[in-house]
């Protein structure tokens, strides 16, 4: 595959999943789009990269929303996130075996001097991070029917429609943690022998970003879960989500992705599914 449209196919499947249903996370952004300057609630996803954290800060700074939390206890990416977040923050003081929640608390409080509202643990993955979200805010008492979901940008528009499925009497607002783009560098075709991914790098890298095979692997990972088929987690599968539209421009991207790739379809760890 030449390299530009390898970067294009993943661009692609990018920008239908990295969801932000406003432009920046402001009081001004929300105001104009939804009427209101302030979310009941924001929640910050711990599937995220670290640059979530930034996110979070930043929206709790321009004062978005009424309460903040981090959600996330260990899923599929846990043992990764944590890895990283050493190698990039080594005087973060938090466990080995740290939930996402309470690393991205640690990084928030020694890199920003904030505190989230409230820290759910349990949760191990898409679904029943709303689920358990939901149960932690009805237990506190905290009101919410306008609610900020900030995930990792391959895995944003899944938890938008998770939560239109599980939580219909709530008013979902997408912003996932980050939008880059992967670029094509050098020679634009690649040999037989070289790695399809050498020649491609990213735009601008966010904070703990994943490598350019994880990132792809995440991206893929999402078409058949969003598709609404029998083997999908549609309303015709396994009815986790609301029916997702896939543009006809996303299938064909996947589907050459697929071809080039077949190994980087993440099927799902049962422990995490």
């Amino acid at each position: 595959m030449v390299a530009v449209q390898l970067a294009h196919d993943m661009n692609v499947l990018a920008r239908f999943l990295g969801r932000r249903d406003v432009p920046t996370l402001t009081r001004d952004a929300l105001q104009g789009r939804y009427g209101f300057a302030q979310a009941d609630v924001m929640a910050l996803f711990g599937g995220s990269i670290l640059a979530g954290g930034d996110v979070l800060a930043a929206a709790m700074r321009a004062d978005v929303a009424k309460a903040y939390v981090i959600v996330g206890g260990a899923g599929h990416t846990t043992q990764t996130f944590r890895e990283r977040v050493r190698g990039l923050c080594p005087d973060l003081d938090f466990e080995d075996d740290a939930c996402e929640a309470d690393v991205f608390a640690a990084y928030l409080r020694t890199r920003h001097g904030l505190e989230a509202d409230l820290l759910e643990r349990r949760s191990t993955n898409c679904g029943n991070n709303i689920g358990y979200l939901r149960e932690l805010l009805d237990e506190r008492g905290v009101p919410c029917r306008s609610l900020i979901l900030s995930q990792d940008a391959t895995m944003q528009l899944r938890m938008e429609a998770i939560a239109r499925h599980d939580w219909p009497d709530v008013l979902p607002v997408s912003y996932a943690t980050y939008a880059t783009r992967v670029v094509a560098r050098g020679a634009d075709r690649m040999s037989e022998a070289a790695d399809p991914l050498a020649r491609l790098d990213f735009e601008e890298e966010p904070l703990g970003m994943w490598g350019l095979r994880r990132y792809l692997t995440l991206l893929m990972g999402e078409l058949p879960r969003l598709t609404d088929d029998e083997g999908g987690y549609g309303p015709r599968g396994r009815d986790f989500l609301v029916h997702v539209d896939v543009p006809t421009e996303v299938q064909e991207a996947f589907g050459r992705l697929r071809e080039e790739f077949p190994d980087c379809v993440r099927v799902a760890n049962p422990k995490f599914a």
